[in-house]
């Protein structure tokens, strides 16, 4: 199985961004994430429309969106037609979330649920049918450089066995070093949302540490 190396744009030097996006590319990454926080549902604001734009001008390669926002729907909307090819959705964010993800795919892109640490396998799983990637947060959302929560090593765990019934993708988000790829790569985990814990600000090239990260699950 192939891991999914799927670099966190949040952490990139937007000042040199296109180099960023090219470094990586040439990297071989298989997925850029955009995390979109509003400040509202999460304490944090990030990346916004016009960094998705500049972003998507610069590659071919498949880009997801981390919708960590209230309201999804209106935000599925001003996304899907820059280009996403997977759009995550938090659950707790919308009290009719099921025609959220129907909405994502009738438009054509991957719809995709992201659980918090603070939500349960039973709050999710009657929406694993309707999804196709199941992102795992490791961490609270809204902050990168967090610790890695280890009580939520069961619950992907868990999931991960629930793959083959349900038929999904399933990614973890939050303090993802080298250790925890070999780690949870052994859980049956599909790709990893990468940032500061092992990609950025490495003074490595970008080839040469996605190389690696790309082996560990062997």
């Amino acid at each position: 199985m192939a891991t999914i190396i799927a670099p966190s744009l949040m952490c990139a030097d937007f000042t040199k961004i296109k180099q960023e996006v090219n470094d990586l590319d040439d990297a071989k990454v298989d997925i850029f994430h955009m995390d979109v926080m509003d400040g509202n549902y999460v304490p944090n604001v990030a990346l916004g429309v016009e960094d998705y734009k500049a972003v998507r001008k610069l590659t071919k390669t498949p880009m997801d969106v981390h919708l960590m926002v209230q309201n999804p729907d209106a935000y599925v909307n001003i996304f899907a037609p820059l280009g996403a090819n997977i759009i995550y959705v938090h659950p707790d964010t919308s009290p009719m979330i099921t025609r959220t993800l129907d909405n994502i795919r009738k438009l054509g892109i991957h719809p995709g649920i992201a659980v918090n640490p603070s939500l349960s396998i039973a709050q999710i799983e009657e929406l694993l049918p309707l999804v196709d990637y199941v992102l795992v947060m490791t961490v609270n959302p809204g902050f990168a450089g967090q610790k890695f929560l280890d009580y939520t090593l069961p619950k992907i765990e868990i999931i991960s066995n629930l793959k083959a019934k349900y038929n999904f993708k399933l990614m973890v988000d939050g303090a993802i070093s080298p250790d925890r790829i070999k780690q949870l790569s052994g859980f049956g985990v599909d790709g990893f949302i990468v940032g500061t814990s092992s990609l950025f600000g490495k003074k490595r090239s970008y080839k040469e540490i996605v190389s690696e990260l790309k082996g560990l699950d062997e």
